[in-house]
Parts: structure tokens; C-alpha cells; sequence
């Protein structure tokens, strides 16, 4: 068989070494790259054309999201699986629509992780135990209402988007929704990554595009 050749993206350098170092203990898969932000995984990935990668979600800049979006757009023959500490619904689901074979958490075991990389290199889907859960739940629910506006955006995020667009501030914001400006922070910085946008500006254009705001 064919060498599997992998490229590894993921803002930790301590998690990228152990993971090198694991792989590099199987004789059919190859670590060519390694990239720390989303922005470094897409040229590499055009660069390197790996067979997988292994693909972080919170990344500086450009986050595992978009760039699985952006990746598979121009070489849909690279397979993703998504290795992230996140297993919530939103992130899960996000990375689907962007063209994610696979979704594993990082705290999966050595044969898990091989085993995953393995068949997102033959083009199968797969999914760690708990992602496989969610989506058997999700599944097996009653029909979900239409798609919201930005999916990749959580539901309070959606909310805290739909404020903005109404013109109000950060402090404003946090009063009405009870938050700590803190927090209100946090989720307008995730809503810009998200969206890739980059001011408040530029998110309220694309809000009231979408209908919010108003």
C-alpha cells in the first residue's frame, strides 16, 4: 500500500510533535507538513497536496473551518478530519458543510486517530464515538426547522450578530442580554473569525444582507 502523506494544522506546537511522533511509528503514513494557522494549511495544502489533513478548528487568522472550505474547493481530492477538542453541535455540523470527512476529538486514542486517518485517505467519512452519537441523535429527531442564517454562527451568536446590525454597542449589548462586556467581546471576535469580516462594519453589511438587524 501506498504511503498515506499527511499534513498537520494546528496552532499547538506540543500537540503537533506528539502527533508527528505518532505517526511517524506507522510505515504507511507519511507527515510532509505541519501548519500553524489556517492561512499556512491552505498554501501548504496547495503546495503539498497531502492525501489528509488533519485539521484543527480554533486557529489564528483564518480558522480549520474556513480553511477546510477553502481547501476542499481547490483540491476536493484532499480528505479533512477535523481533530479538535470542540464536540458541540455548531462545530460539528460547520465543519460538515465545509467538506470535513471525518471528525475526531483530541483526547481520541492512538488506534482511533490511525484508524481515522486511514479511511479518510480510502474516502470514507468517519467519526469519533461521541461525534457519532451527536449525529445519531441529531438523526433521529423530528425534522429541524429551516436552516438559519450563518449556521457556522451559534444561536447566541446569531443573536449577538442581529444587535449589531441594529446598531447597537458592546455595552449595550451586554445589558440587554445580561453578559459581561467581557464575554460580549469574545463572541463578536468569534462572530468576525467566523465570518471572515474584518470590522464591525463589514458584519453589520453582511447581516443586514442576511436579513438580520432589522
Amino acid at each position: 500500500m501506498d504511503q498515506i502523506h499527511v499534513l498537520i494544522a494546528d496552532d499547538h506546537t506540543l500537540f503537533r510533535t506528539g502527533l508527528h511522533a505518532l505517526l511517524n511509528l506507522s510505515s504507511d503514513i507519511q507527515v510532509i507538513g505541519e501548519a500553524s494557522t489556517g492561512e499556512e494549511a491552505i498554501s501548504k495544502a496547495e503546495s503539498l497536496q497531502p492525501d489528509v489533513i488533519l485539521m484543527d478548528i480554533q486557529m489564528p487568522g483564518v480558522n480549520g473551518i474556513e480553511a477546510t472550505r477553502r481547501i476542499v474547493h481547490t483540491s476536493p481530492n484532499i480528505g479533512i478530519l477535523v481533530v479538535t477538542m470542540f464536540e458541540d453541535d455548531d462545530s460539528v455540523f460547520s465543519a460538515m458543510r465545509a467538506g470535513a470527512r471525518g471528525y475526531i476529538l483530541k483526547e481520541a486514542g492512538e488506534e482511533e486517530v490511525l484508524r481515522a486517518i486511514r479511511a479518510v485517505a480510502r474516502g470514507e467519512a468517519i467519526f469519533g464515538p461521541a461525534i457519532a452519537g451527536r449525529l445519531m441523535n441529531f438523526f433521529s429527531k423530528s425534522p429541524a426547522a429551516t436552516t438559519p442564517v450563518f449556521p457556522e454562527l451559534t444561536e447566541r451568536e446569531r443573536e449577538i450578530l442581529g444587535l449589531i446590525a441594529q446598531g447597537e454597542t458592546n455595552a449595550e449589548i451586554a445589558r440587554r442580554l445580561v453578559l459581561s462586556p467581557h464575554t460580549v467581546r469574545n463572541h463578536i471576535s468569534n462572530i468576525f473569525s467566523k465570518l471572515q469580516v474584518a470590522d464591525r462594519a463589514e458584519a453589520i453589511i453582511r447581516a443586514r444582507d442576511a436579513g438580520l438587524g432589522y
